[in-house]
């Protein structure tokens, strides 16, 4: 009897030791450990429209630039650029901050995401397009010779203006008709700086935006001393675009917006507010 009780004992711990191997064996599919980690898929890289959602903002680079980026008198940033950035980053979900930057580092800012955007009026180039993911054009530009009132009559054409002096923002297209110009010129901030070289005596011109000269230059302006002249590449034009990192894919979120808001009036109805409907591009 002894013997048997034995053997019931022995025969009982053996099914329960294969019963908790067996156990340990079948682990549940969901847990398992892939037979090679290296074939797992990958999960792809956050997206600028992920990253920017997740923190909550669109910082957007700008220079100070009426008609399309500018302060009002409580110090908020207004203007049609402005305007329109603070309702895409609504459509986003995410707060419009607006942060002026040094147009001439504007890619190391972006690539540093120091910024999410730059939404400033800025002409859409080769240089630009290779070096960001640029959204569709939305508004037709020219570059235009500002000089004093009392002189504006002495510059008509392109050939009188060789021998001035002239304030232009630093990498701007203004800059660069000077450069094809051949005369003098002395890299400024931003545009508006080159309005104040001219109007205190330090400049004889400045080259800028011809919507910044319509808000900002002639009478009823801050600057009635001022008028401008000469287009320099009316023939040719330019037109304005938005940049963000290079394969972004808040361009094409953009262009969607963009297109949304020109079909409901929105757009249109704030290029209204601040003049430079006659520049707008249809979306």
């Amino acid at each position: 009897m002894k013997n048997m009780k034995k053997l019931w004992a022995l025969l009982l711990a053996l099914v329960m030791v294969l019963a908790l191997a067996a156990c340990g064996g079948d682990k549940p599919a969901d847990t398992a450990e892939p037979a090679n980690p290296e074939e797992s898929a990958e999960l792809p890289a956050d997206s600028d429209v992920a990253y920017v959602q997740g923190k909550g903002t669109l910082v957007v680079g700008i220079t100070e630039f009426e008609p399309m980026d500018y302060q009002d008198a409580d110090g908020n940033w207004i203007g049609f650029d402005a305007d329109m950035a603070k309702a895409f980053a609504e459509s986003l979900g995410v707060k419009a901050e607006f942060q002026i930057i040094d147009w001439d580092n504007k890619v190391f800012e972006l690539d540093g995401k120091t910024i999410d955007v730059v939404w400033n009026g800025m002409t859409l180039t080769d240089e630009v397009k290779s070096a960001m993911e640029c959204s569709n054009a939305y508004c037709n530009n020219t570059q235009v010779v500002v000089v004093p009132v009392e002189k504006a009559g002495d510059y008509q054409t392109v050939d009188s203006l060789k021998d001035l002096s002239f304030a232009a923002e630093s990498g701007s297209a203004g800059q660069a008709q000077v450069e094809l110009l051949g005369a003098a010129c002395t890299e400024v901030v931003d545009q508006a700086t080159a309005l104040l070289e001219v109007s205190s005596g330090t400049a004889d011109a400045a080259v800028i935006d011809s919507l910044m000269a319509g808000a900002m230059v002639g009478e009823g302006t801050g600057y009635a001393n001022l008028t401008y002249t000469v287009s320099l590449n009316e023939d040719e034009g330019e037109q304005y675009g938005v940049g963000f990192r290079k394969g972004s894919d808040l361009a094409a979120a953009l262009n969607d917006f963009f297109k949304a808001a020109y079909a409901d009036g929105s757009m249109v109805e704030c290029a209204e507010t601040y003049g430079i409907q006659a520049a707008l591009i249809e979306q």
